[in-house]
């Protein structure tokens, strides 16, 4: 055991090392998102969905820097991944919209004017909506008409259309606007 230790010091250091920078930066990284989202009165939930896409990242950047330390090749490391991302990248060419929402999700989390309660206008020529916002998710929005029609409609288009918010902190009444 000793002679373990002793032939991988400088690996085990590097680990070791590695691990502490990286429960640091988590920690770093949720605090920051935690205190971005309770300064704009973010949703509990999408707090927790920004540490999941922190954590991930955490858990991605972990097993490289990891397997370099431990002495992989990285030009084979670079060939491993670089075939990872083309697979997942030719996986999800057929769908890149959830790439997409997804990725516009993480913006409207850090710069988003509109909270959920609150009553927005999309200006749309095919779709036009007058609607509060009722849930801001990963992928979508719910939105609740004035009908009390439930809609879903994408993180994506909510960055590319035009949207004019009514009236802050709408209250929703069964189906109906409490105006």
């Amino acid at each position: 055991m000793e002679e373990f230790f002793f032939h991988f010091r400088k690996e085990l250091l590097f680990t070791f090392l590695i691990a502490l920078v990286l429960i640091l930066a988590r920690f770093a990284l949720n605090k920051t998102a935690d205190r971005v989202g309770k300064r704009q009165n973010m949703n509990v939930a999408r707090i927790r969905l920004m540490f999941r896409y922190i954590n991930l990242f955490i858990v991605f950047v972990a097993v490289f820097a990891l397997l370099f330390s431990w002495g992989y090749d990285w030009r084979k490391l670079a060939v491993l991944f670089s075939s990872i991302f083309a697979v997942i990248g030719i996986g999800l060419f057929a769908i890149w919209s959830i790439l997409s929402n997804i990725t516009s999700g993480i913006i409207m989390f850090f710069n988003f004017p509109y909270k959920i309660g609150d009553r927005i206008k999309i200006h749309d020529k095919d779709f036009p909506l007058d609607a509060i916002i009722e849930d801001i998710r990963a992928f979508h929005l719910h939105l609740r008409t004035h009908e009390g029609e439930l809609v879903t409609y994408p993180n994506n288009l909510m960055l590319q259309k035009a949207v004019s918010l009514v009236e802050k902190d709408a209250v929703m009444e069964e189906g109906k606007e409490a105006l």
